[in-house]
């Protein structure tokens, strides 16, 4: 833990020591002058934990320079409180320029996302685990998504590391949600941007707050203090170091101590006691060469001696992600455990940067395509951090974290403080419709912090989108409108395109439906059952019967004739008997709009009129059966027909077989196509039927969330013809069905 001298106006230089620690005498004075203008600005000044700001303030900057931050960002952390405390606007601008003015806007913009953070830790407890794991994802992604500049990270993690260290001297009930949302939030986000040192830290307090007995007694399983730790990596360092400079191997060492938070999570995960944990002391050891891996492996297990079932070559048999390196585990100096990691530079960049990540492996995310252009980014931020101290001038810095900013998603915040993410560009309407369809369909208005905005206004992270509702209308069709721009997300633009679908079907069914009623009472039949109109249809209910009504489906004569043969009155035939040259019990065809010469046998029967059924449209060589109605003959239906079977159920006794007499003619036929959209698609279609020789005498299309449903009636002379139709169609760019209809 870096020690902080909290000091009084008067010796206030002391406290530049820790503060500027590496640095050069410009840069220096940077750091001065930022705590000469501090100091006096926040006497007597006490955060919400109730821990001074100036303390806070130097704890911030010697946490920032523990992980080697320039002099900007330092500075930029001592002045985190400095926009809520200064009077004159622009001053802090004047006193130290636009980059520094800049970073600590973006740290204050940053603590005004506490209330949802807050929120997501406590409603972790009630919450199911996946769910509050979505969350608060989402949220580290917000954190990141605001700032274009990473520093305001590192300031915010510092800062939060700060404040824990207060809430463990100073006990209070607010330690378990800042623990929560530490665990959830930010130490997440320190693993995956490197910054180990705060990382481990953040863990560790948080576990101390909520689980302080765990956290006891793992701290005596340890039996020594991290210093001792410490002490223990530095020895085992410096033995094998010293072992393979003898063998004449060129290897970079780390080591670090495991601490108790990261003990424990292990323990858990894997189902571990402590005695199987020989991760507590870990080496990492760096060479050029993958033959350098296998020299160093040799050295390691003849300096200490090696445990059962603790090795594993990820070289020779990579990951499934790619990680590769060779893991041993040994009992070291002293008889205790101690595990060797052993790589190559490349396969260590691979490591930290690449897709096996040290974030994503020890998180056990599993990454996604959508996640792929987010790790991305997490690889080229933690770059920069590598790059830091090559990158002198601040422009240089700026430029870079600028490229690497989440800029294709936005993060905005329900008054309830639940966050919500939207495409970059979304406005209040895509937020409406992201919470719920009918808080889409009644917006009329937006308050974005507070403040009403026009629904087209562009959304960024951070801020909080109240809703105005009307209690009764619906979306506007400008929303449609690309040029308009008051819709970028797809959902929104699909649920508005479905709203007025819907409007388009309830007017048609409205229309069918008066002129239903109105051939009713015309021709007195006003008691008349609709479902059973709909039934003698071939409708299986009412609406659908009034949709075809209204679309012109269904013709009056054909509704006249339906009302008639209920009221028990015989329907005037629309054609002659067949004449008496036809052979015996061959009949043609009659009622249909194909026409044509082809007839049907229908068994036992000889000059009976009959019609091919309307409802599934019968083609030779369809395996067809017959229905005798009250007036109008035989009906011939597929087999395999709905509207047959449930007649057949209710009047088995009017059942008949039938079959295909064999003679030419011409029998219609409705093909129902789904495709995606696009101009020229009808065009197509119909040169592709055309090719074929076949006479389309109806077309009906609608298009509804950038899919086209095409219904075609045309004519084919049977079966073959009818597939050959249904193939020709499929070969048309965009066709994704072809069903008979």
């Amino acid at each position: 833990m870096v020690s902080v001298v909290q000091l009084h106006p008067q010796n206030g230089t002391a406290a530049l020591e820790p503060l500027a620690d590496g640095l050069a005498a410009d840069d220096r004075r940077l750091i001065a002058q930022a705590l000469e203008f501090a100091e006096p600005l926040y006497a007597g000044q006490r955060l919400s934990t109730g821990e001074p700001v100036w303390p806070h303030a130097l704890g911030i900057g010697a946490n920032l320079a523990s992980i080697g931050m320039d002099a900007v960002g330092r500075a930029a952390g001592v002045l985190f409180a400095a926009p809520k405390h200064v009077a004159e606007e622009g001053a802090l601008q004047a006193a130290f320029g636009e980059q520094i003015a800049r970073l600590t806007t973006g740290v204050e913009k940053l603590y005004q996302l506490r209330v949802a953070t807050r929120a997501g830790g406590r409603t972790a407890a009630s919450a199911k685990r996946d769910l509050r794991a979505e969350q608060s994802e989402i949220l580290r992604k917000m954190v990141l998504g605001m700032v274009e500049d990473i520093r305001v990270v590192l300031i915010r993690l510092a800062s939060r590391t700060q404040t824990l260290r207060w809430l463990a001297k100073q006990p209070s009930e607010e330690r378990r949600s800042y623990a929560e949302e530490t665990l959830d939030i930010y130490a997440p986000l320190a693993n995956r941007l490197g910054v180990w040192q705060l990382k481990w830290e953040m863990e560790d307090l948080s576990f101390r707050f909520l689980e302080p007995e765990l956290y006891k007694r793992i701290a005596r399983m340890l039996d020594e203090k991290r210093v001792e730790r410490e002490q223990y990596i530095a020895n085992a360092m410096a033995q094998l170091g010293k072992e393979l400079e003898a063998a004449g191997v060129r290897a970079e060492i780390a080591g670090r101590p495991k601490h108790i938070y990261s003990i424990w999570n292990k323990m858990r995960t894997k189902e571990l006691d402590f005695d199987e944990v020989y991760d507590v002391r870990a080496l990492r050891v760096i060479v050029p060469d993958v033959k350098d891996c296998y020299t160093v492996l040799g050295v390691v297990h003849n300096l200490w001696q090696p445990l059962p079932r603790e090795f594993d070559d990820y070289i020779s048999r990579p990951k499934g992600n790619m990680y590769q390196s060779l893991h041993t585990a040994v009992m070291g100096p002293n008889g205790r455990t101690l595990e060797v990691q052993i790589r190559t530079e490349e396969m260590h960049r691979h490591a930290e940067f690449g897709v096996a990540a040290h974030w994503r492996y020890k998180e056990g995310g599993r990454g996604t395509r959508a996640d792929a252009g987010f790790d991305d980014k997490i690889a080229l931020l933690r770059q920069l951090l590598a790059w830091r101290d090559e990158v002198a001038d601040g422009a240089q810095w700026t430029e870079k974290t600028r490229a690497a900013a989440l800029d294709d998603t936005v993060y905005v915040l329900t008054p309830q403080g639940k966050v919500v993410d939207l495409p970059a560009g979304s406005t209040p309407v895509d937020f409406a419709y992201a919470l719920h369809s009918d808080l889409g369909h009644h917006c009329r208005g937006a308050k974005v912090d507070g403040r009403m905005v026009t629904l087209d206004t562009p959304l960024a992270s951070g801020q909080r989108v109240e809703i105005v509702t009307a209690k009764s209308g619906g979306p506007s069709r400008d929303w449609l409108s690309a040029e308009r721009g008051f819709v970028k997300s797809h959902r929104a633009r699909q649920k508005i395109r479905q709203w007025f679908n819907s409007q388009a079907l309830a007017e048609t069914v409205a229309a069918g439906r008066a002129i239903v009623e109105r051939e009713l009472k015309r021709g007195g039949s006003g008691q008349a059952s609709l479902e059973a109109v709909a039934a003698k249809l071939g409708f299986g209910k009412s609406d659908e019967l009034f949709a075809a009504v209204g679309r012109d489906e269904v013709n009056l004569r054909q509704l006249q004739l339906a009302l008639r043969e209920l009221k028990g009155a015989a329907p005037q035939r629309e054609a002659a008997p067949v004449p008496a040259s036809v052979a015996p019990k061959r009949l043609r065809r009659q009622g249909t709009r194909g026409g044509g010469d082809g007839g049907v046998l229908v068994v036992g029967m000889d000059r009976l009129l009959t019609q091919l059924a309307r409802c599934c449209k019968p083609v030779p060589p369809d395996p067809v059966r017959g229905f005798v109605t009250r007036g109008k003959g035989v009906t011939v239906h597929r087999e395999d027909c709905d509207s047959l079977r449930r007649l057949a159920e209710r009047h088995p006794e009017r059942m008949i077989d039938a079959q295909w007499s064999g003679a030419g003619g011409s029998y219609t036929v409705e093909a129902r196509v789904t495709a995606t959209d696009r101009p020229g698609l009808l065009r197509d279609i119909g040169d592709a039927l055309a090719r074929e020789h076949i006479n389309v005498t109806a077309v009906r299309t609608q298009s509804r969330d950038e899919l086209a449903f095409m219904n075609f009636t045309f004519q084919v002379a049977n079966l073959d013809q009818l597939k050959r139709a249904f193939g020709t169609i499929r070969e048309v760019s965009g066709v994704i069905r072809v069903a008979r209809g």
